[in-house]
């Protein structure tokens, strides 16, 4: 696979395309603003979303759908909400059976569905992928090591994209549990947010560590209605990106939740961002999802509250606080 696509030019779009550069391959990379596409091919920069980072030759960008039906595999990172009309679009442009690896977090709030379905439902001619794990797009543009769970149910396919995108510092590590990879990248980012709260109301490491460890609990019950496996929530995808992105407020999600404790109000944070924090979104359909399937998720359910019920952050962590004693299943 030596052409390579990737849709979105956001931050982490810019940094696969400049991982898949680095491995030797030619990109497109399609960016929605026409403005980014020009920046990226004059000056090898995305001075918006990804600035300070230069961008390697190899990366073509354009505003153009039509110049990725030449690309052998497609990196699909679209926002997780924008990833139907995305790739409804794409459509016409897909070879059938080019592998479509689903870079984005999150679940659609409309339907309920995972990536994995919206891409089944608007490029059935594509084998649909997950590529999700611990990773911060500044750190893998400039080539600093990582290790990611690539998910496909074809495992030779699995070991071709491997061997194109594959580096010593961009590690690809291949599961069969395609609907598993996707559950702890959606679920981490509410977890994130819920860990930024902590720092933003200064109730210390200790809180954090709980809200890690009992988040992992509430993503393993989760994962339970998409029949996850264990092993992979416990793995890169699941409890590597759930530590590191409650760990860091390079995390758009834990930034956001961090400002939330400090007593900013929802509305005005969003407002005065362009990057999206996922887990705004993807809190109100786990609440449902949760609800519908009797699945215990306390501490996602706070941040619900929080975010769109209006319920005010210190009434809610004493609530949580104050939840009956139980005994540590997961």
């Amino acid at each position: 696979m030596q052409r390579i696509g990737v849709v979105g030019a956001g931050a982490w779009g810019t940094a696969l395309a400049n991982a898949a550069a680095r491995a030797g391959r030619q990109v497109t990379l399609w960016a929605h603003e026409p403005d980014v596409a020009t920046d990226i091919n004059r000056h090898r920069l995305n001075s918006i979303f990804l600035p300070g980072i230069h961008l390697r030759e190899e990366i073509t960008a354009t505003h153009d759908m039509a110049d990725l039906a030449v690309c052998e595999a497609l990196l699909l990172v679209a926002p997780a909400q924008h990833m139907r009309a995305v790739t409804e679009r794409l459509r016409q442009h897909v070879s059938p059976g080019i592998p479509a690896l689903i870079c984005s977090k999150g679940i659609e709030v409309a339907t309920g569905k995972l990536m994995s379905v919206v891409i089944a439902d608007t490029l059935p001619d594509a084998v649909p992928a997950i590529l999700s794990g611990p990773t911060f797009a500044g750190e893998v543009a400039r080539g600093l090591p990582c290790a990611l769970t690539l998910a496909i149910a074809d495992e030779t396919l699995a070991d071709q994209i491997t061997a194109s995108l594959g580096q010593p510092t961009f590690r690809l590590y291949s599961s069969t549990d395609v609907p598993g990879a996707q559950i702890g990248g959606a679920i981490k980012n509410v977890m994130a947010i819920a860990s930024g709260m902590v720092a933003g109301l200064q109730l210390g490491e200790n809180a954090r560590a709980a809200v890690i460890t009992r988040g992992l609990a509430e993503m393993m019950r989760f994962g339970q209605a998409f029949d996850a496996r264990r092993e992979t929530l416990m793995g890169l995808s699941g409890l590597g990106d759930l530590i590191l992105t409650c760990s860091s407020l390079q995390s758009r999600n834990m930034s956001l939740g961090k400002a939330l404790g400090e007593g900013r109000r929802f509305e005005d944070i969003m407002a005065e961002r362009r990057s999206v924090a996922e887990g705004a979104h993807t809190v109100e359909v786990v609440e449902t999802i949760a609800r519908d399937h009797g699945i215990s998720m306390p501490i996602a359910h706070s941040v619900f509250r929080i975010l769109k019920d209006g319920a005010a952050v210190n009434e809610v962590v004493r609530d949580l606080l104050e939840r009956p004693f139980t005994r540590e299943i997961a």
